[in-house]
């Protein structure tokens, strides 16, 4: 198997939400870039949340807009063993200090899982730290969870919204 791991956190001191995913796939580890398969619709998700076109922006346009929006992302799993894309093939993970991360974001309001695995285990790396913000799951963006339409997906991805302060921002 594989050894895969994760990208730096994408946060900065404004961060009201933070997406968790599982683990970086094939494509987005040779691009470098968070969900960079052309089939996950992760940009365009919270792109429609946001109300700003993010699959139409380059790579380095779409996480300042996340910023701007007080969005962050980063991914459970800091490194794991895995052949292929599927989060089911993660083996041997160890887990990113989601800790460390949350007590340096004073204005963390909301923790958002992109999926299953990553709720599993981030959920279990918070432990009762997690109690302190807002839990989401959000289904996958992930063209492997295709049991869910993209409206279905949308209608829950909106959820980010809820985080919104004053200015609309997130």
């Amino acid at each position: 198997m594989t050894f895969k791991r994760s990208f730096p956190p994408v946060v900065d001191a404004r961060t009201r939400v933070l997406i968790l995913g599982s683990l970086p796939g094939e494509a987005s580890l040779a691009q470098q870039q968070y969900y960079a398969h052309k089939q996950n619709k992760f940009w365009a998700l919270v792109g429609e949340a946001i109300e700003q076109n993010l699959v139409g922006m380059d790579y380095a346009t779409r996480l300042d807009t996340l910023l701007e929006y007080r969005i962050g992302l980063w991914d459970v799993v800091a490194e794991a063993r895995r052949i292929g894309s599927l989060d089911s093939r993660i083996r041997d993970h160890a887990s990113n200090d989601l800790i460390a991360l949350v007590d340096t974001l004073p204005n963390l309001a909301t923790i958002a899982f992109n999926g299953g695995t990553a709720a599993k285990i981030g959920m279990n790396t918070l432990g009762e730290r997690g109690g302190q913000y807002r839990l989401l799951r959000l289904p996958s963006s992930s063209p492997a969870y295709a049991s869910v339409t993209y409206a279905e997906k949308l209608a829950v991805w909106r959820q980010l919204r809820q985080s919104n302060d004053a200015s609309g921002r997130v």
